[in-house]
Formats: C-alpha cells, structure tokens, sequence
C-alpha cells in the first residue's frame, strides 16, 4: 500500500502555526500576577513561553486528528503537555542534575532568577499541567479528563521521565549497554512523547487497535529523537542548538553514538523512523504529517 507524506514546507508552517496558537494558550494559561507569588509565575512563563519546537504538543494534536477532533479541542491537552515537558528542561537544567547555563539560546531559569524559584516553577507547571486536565474546558466527558490525568501522571512519574532521569543520574549510567540505553531513554525521553500520541487518541475516543497503533509509532519515533539528539550533541555547536554541548560524553556516560558510532547510529535511527511509519498503515492517508513528522525527526538540525 503506497503511504503518505506531508511535504516539508508544508509540515513547517504546520508545525509553526501549532507551535504558536500552544504559546497563545500557555500565555492565558500562566497569566502574570502581582505581590511575591508573581515571581515563580514570571519564572514558570519565562520557560513555558520560550519557542522551541513544540514537538510533544503538536504530537498530541495532530494524533487528535485523526479522529476528527479539532486542534481547538486538543489545544489544552497539547499544552499541559508542554507544561509538563518545561518542567522537566527546568529541573534538568539545575546544579544538582545536568548544570546547564543555556536552553532554547536564552539562560537557563536558574540562572535568570535563582535556583529555589526554578524548582519552584518546576513543580508549578508539573502540578498546573493535571489542573488544566481536569478543568471541564479541557473536555467535557470526566471519564476522558481521568484517562488524561492518570496517563500524563504515568509518563510522567517513577514509572516514565522521573525513572528515566534517576537512571540516568545513577552511577550505572556509566556502563550501560545497548539494551540499557534503550530501556533509559524510552522512559526519560519516550514516556512523554509517547503519552502525547496516545492522548490524541483518548480525546478521539479511539478504539484500542488505533491506541496500540500510535503508542508503537510514539516509542520508535522517541528513540530515533534522543538518537538524533545523541548525533546533534557531538556534531553541533552550543549556539546552533541553543544549550550545551557534549555534557554526556564530558561525563563519561553511555550513549546510542558512543555504543553504536555515528554511521550505525544514523542508521539505527533511520530504521526506527521507517518502522515507527509503518506502524500508521491502519490509519492510511490521514496519518500523512505523522509520517512527515517521523522524517523531520531525523532530519532536524536542532
């Protein structure tokens, strides 16, 4: 069966069109407010509002539709995920975990206000994120808002990113194998991303074919993206990517490009990216800027 793919114009002015109507909503989401409180907020927006591709949300809105939701109806899923997503680049960024000074080519939060208002504007956008999944605007049925709530609770916990970074921390890190890289980054880096597919398809109502179909697709293109981003750190500059460089191999930790090599890695990647569209075939042509967004994965310079 002939698959396909969204042109690569056309996907970026797509993807630029979401990316600022979920910063139009982050922005109503996180208002500024007066007195001593306002600071964290200032802190949660100054992250929350700062670009970036907005990768995750627009995940979540384009797996919506496929089951004919509207963008509009994804809209406050996409960016509590992204709240979620910010969170973590906050946290990852402190002294205590990767101590980076740059994100998205701005200081990072800590640096820009100090390092207690940036764990507190962490844990306000991880716990402003479930606030606006149970908020009735999100969608009107409790029962979807609950799924939302408990798998974004998932990808995000012990279980997903929090494991992921704690494995990550951990004196193993060092020698992990293959296997064990993989099993690191489907939770640090593919519980989210994963989560953001499979949301679309709890606000569509989808059936569980449709659900296995995108959580499948989702954990491929998750590690073809931390493969990419792996291939990035070594052949990049801090300045072309907006954050630092090269902090893991400085670190001695184990990595796909370390384990692999550069040309095995790329290719691993392409790989993941052509199983991760094969598993949209049940969705035929509607599944075309999924497809699309898979080859931009591996495709991106930044």
């Amino acid at each position: 069966m002939r698959v396909e793919t969204v042109g690569v114009d056309d996907l970026l002015d797509r993807m630029a069109r979401r990316a600022e109507a979920v910063t139009r909503r982050l922005d109503a989401l996180l208002p500024p407010a007066d007195g001593p409180r306002g600071r964290v907020i200032e802190a949660m927006r100054y992250s929350a509002l700062s670009g970036g591709k907005r990768l995750r949300p627009f995940l979540a809105i384009e797996s919506a539709a496929l089951f004919g939701v509207t963008p509009e109806q994804a809209l406050d899923c996409a960016a509590a995920i992204e709240m979620v997503h910010c969170y973590s680049l906050i946290h990852d960024d402190l002294p205590a975990m990767d101590d980076s000074d740059l994100r998205r080519g701005r200081t990072t939060v800590h640096k820009s206000f100090d390092e207690a208002t940036a764990i507190l504007a962490g844990d306000g956008l991880l716990t402003e994120a479930f606030a606006v999944l149970a908020d009735a605007h999100c969608h009107p049925d409790p029962a979807v808002r609950t799924a939302l709530v408990a798998g974004l609770a998932a990808a995000s916990g012990a279980a997903g990113m929090v494991g992921g970074q704690m494995i990550d921390l951990s004196p193993e890190r060092a020698g992990l194998d293959l296997d064990g890289i993989t099993r690191l980054q489907s939770l640090k880096t593919g519980a989210l991303i994963t989560f953001s597919c499979e949301s679309g398809a709890i606000l569509g109502g989808a059936d569980a074919a449709a659900r296995a179909a995108l959580q499948s697709y989702a954990r491929d293109l998750g590690l073809a993206f931390q493969i990419v981003d792996d291939l990035l750190d070594s052949e990049s500059t801090p300045e072309e990517l907006g954050k630092p460089t090269g902090q893991d191999d400085a670190a001695g930790k184990a990595t796909f490009l370390g384990l692999l090599g550069a040309e095995a890695a790329r290719a691993k990647a392409h790989d993941l990216v052509k199983r991760a569209c094969a598993q949209l075939e049940i969705f035929a042509k509607k599944a075309e800027v999924l497809r699309g967004t898979a080859h931009f994965v591996i495709e991106r310079r930044s």
